[in-house]
């Protein structure tokens, strides 16, 4: 990587929601530079290969899963990366990508580098301009949120009106009102479709399943801090 040649890599903001709180997928670097350091999950751009599709490898490669398909998830373009220094092996410009998914395990050691999901919360001190990626990854879920019903992308293929506030509880950091919540995710056309089954074992009526339905934006968008519906934390 001399003179004016770039190389081209993606590097992923892979999320979920695991314990009431927002994850991100890391991998231990197993060579220079940054040996040691956790960073995010990406590789550089083969020669017959578009950018979306290094991303779909990599995030299939690094969690077995695909957002196309038996996977429910979400898979998106974030942003260009290029600062001249940003790789201290040469140019490099990195996009990258934010990809939501349901709860899944850790990958296997045996598959690559050591990888893991870790609280958002507990991530600084990235390799390269990991930290920047992630912030920004992060932003641009949370604002997702707000609009469009990409919050059940977290969700397993069937679960209940709770599962589904508890990914926003998560992802805004933020205490919403179950009843407000409950009305309105119930009453935008196409969010959730209602399934036949019911969940067993507790106290109470039953709560209802639903499946992800075929809307994709929130009319009018559920904000992360209206008085009526949440409460967020100091």
């Amino acid at each position: 990587m001399r003179g004016n040649l770039f190389a081209v890599a993606v590097d992923l903001v892979v999320l979920t929601v695991r314990d009431d709180q927002l994850h991100v997928l890391l991998v231990r670097r197993g060579e220079r530079p940054y040996e040691s350091h956790w960073a995010l999950p990406g590789g550089f751009v083969r020669a017959e290969e578009d950018l979306g599709d290094t991303a779909a490898r990599e995030l299939a490669a690094q969690t077995g899963a695909a957002t196309q398909g038996a996977v429910q998830g979400h898979l998106e373009q974030l942003g260009g990366y290029a600062a001249p220094d940003r790789d201290p092996r040469g140019r490099v410009l990195s996009m990258g990508y934010l990809a939501l998914l349901p709860d899944i395990p850790d990958p296997e050691p045996a598959n690559g580098p050591t990888a893991a999901f870790l609280p958002v919360e507990d991530v600084y001190g990235l390799a390269f301009d990991h930290d920047a990626i992630l912030a920004d990854g992060v932003e641009r879920a949370r604002a997702k949120l707000e609009y469009t019903t990409l919050a059940a992308a977290f969700c397993p293929p069937e679960f209940t009106v709770t599962d589904l506030r508890r990914v926003y509880e998560a992802v805004w950091r933020t205490e919403i009102d179950p009843r407000n919540f409950q009305r309105k995710v119930t009453s935008t056309p196409g969010f959730l479709i209602p399934t036949a089954t019911r969940v067993t074992g507790g106290r109470g009526r039953p709560p209802q399943l639903f499946r992800r339905g075929p809307a994709t934006a929130l009319h009018p968008p559920m904000l992360r801090e209206p008085a009526a519906l949440a409460h967020t934390h100091a």
